[in-house]
Formats: C-alpha cells, sequence, structure tokens
C-alpha cells in the first residue's frame, strides 16, 4: 500500500460519522478530511440536483487526495464519494454515471449502523424507521456491489462504536493507533 491507510466512514445520516472520525483521527494521530457534503447543504441548502451531488462528490475526492498527498500513516475520511451516490439513489432514484466511474475506494469502510436515536439538525433528511432502515440498506448494499472491504460497527455509545472501529481497523491489518 503506497500513501496512508485509507479508512471511510459510511452509512446513513446521523449514525455518529463524524464523531467517530474525530475520535479515530486523534487516535491515530491522522488528518481527517471533513464531510463537503455537510458544508455544501449548510452554505446552499438542501434542495440538492444530481449536479450538486457530483459537485458534491467531486469536492470531496479532491480534498482526499490532497490530504494522502501530504502523507502521514492513516487518513479518516468522513464520508466519500460512494456515500455520495447511496445520497443519489435515496433522493432521485438513479445516479450521474460519474459516482461509478469513480475509483478512489478507501482501504477500509466502516458502516455504521442505524441503532443509534436519528437526530434533526437542520440539514438532515431521511429521520423516519422506513427511511433510515432503507438508507442503510441501500449503503450497505453500494460496498458490496462495490467489492470494497468493510466492517458493520454498532452499539449504543460512541466509545462502544469506537472499540469496534479500532478492531475492525486491526482486523484489516491497518495497523494500530499511536501510543
Amino acid at each position: 500500500m503506497s500513501g496512508p491507510a485509507t479508512i471511510c466512514l459510511h452509512g446513513p445520516e446521523s449514525t455518529g460519522k463524524s464523531t467517530l472520525c474525530a475520535l479515530l483521527a486523534t487516535r491515530f494521530g491522522a488528518e481527517l478530511v471533513t464531510e463537503y457534503g455537510r458544508s455544501f447543504c449548510e452554505t446552499y441548502g438542501t434542495e440538492l440536483t444530481m449536479d450538486d451531488l457530483v459537485d458534491i462528490a467531486e469536492t470531496h475526492d479532491a480534498m482526499t487526495v490532497a490530504a494522502k498527498s501530504r502523507g502521514g500513516s492513516h487518513l479518516i475520511l468522513d464520508t466519500d464519494p460512494l456515500m455520495t451516490a447511496v445520497w443519489a439513489d435515496m433522493l432521485f432514484g438513479e445516479r450521474d454515471p460519474w459516482f461509478d466511474a469513480w475509483t478512489g475506494t478507501a482501504d477500509l469502510y466502516l458502516l455504521l449502523d442505524i441503532d443509534i436515536p436519528w437526530v434533526d439538525d437542520g440539514t438532515r433528511m431521511f429521520g423516519a424507521p422506513a427511511e433510515r432502515s432503507r438508507f442503510f440498506e441501500l449503503s450497505r448494499a453500494e460496498l458490496e456491489r462495490r467489492g470494497v472491504r468493510w466492517a458493520l460497527i454498532s452499539g449504543p455509545a460512541a466509545e462502544t462504536r469506537l472499540a469496534g472501529a479500532l478492531a475492525a481497523i486491526e482486523a484489516a491489518g491497518l495497523g494500530r493507533p499511536a501510543g
């Protein structure tokens, strides 16, 4: 593997991805690529078009490429274009061909379960139980369809999810945290 080990958090909104990303980045002394889609929606609103989703994915990918070029042992990604593709599926029932042509997948995906309460933060859209379940299943299906390495992370507390994530990272042969 050349460059840092990339670990991407994947799954529906309000599953603790951003919280877990920050914890993992601290534990590994790693750079964190934050979720560009959140910044986009906070700036421009949540009435997204397919072109917006492609822009979000392209920008997030560029941020990731830049972070990889800076080196380090690990890189933590708060989602990536695979997750944006799932958003396209949720919002429009289809996706732009750009998503399936994208090949910059991470070394490991951590799929966060929907076993914690959904919280409306002003940018989230799919809080009903049936919507959350559909979003989760589409997220899992995307990982399986792409054939990437992934692990399911569950648990009611951030500490439980962190322990599961650390175990999955070590089991994947991607190292142990610093310190």
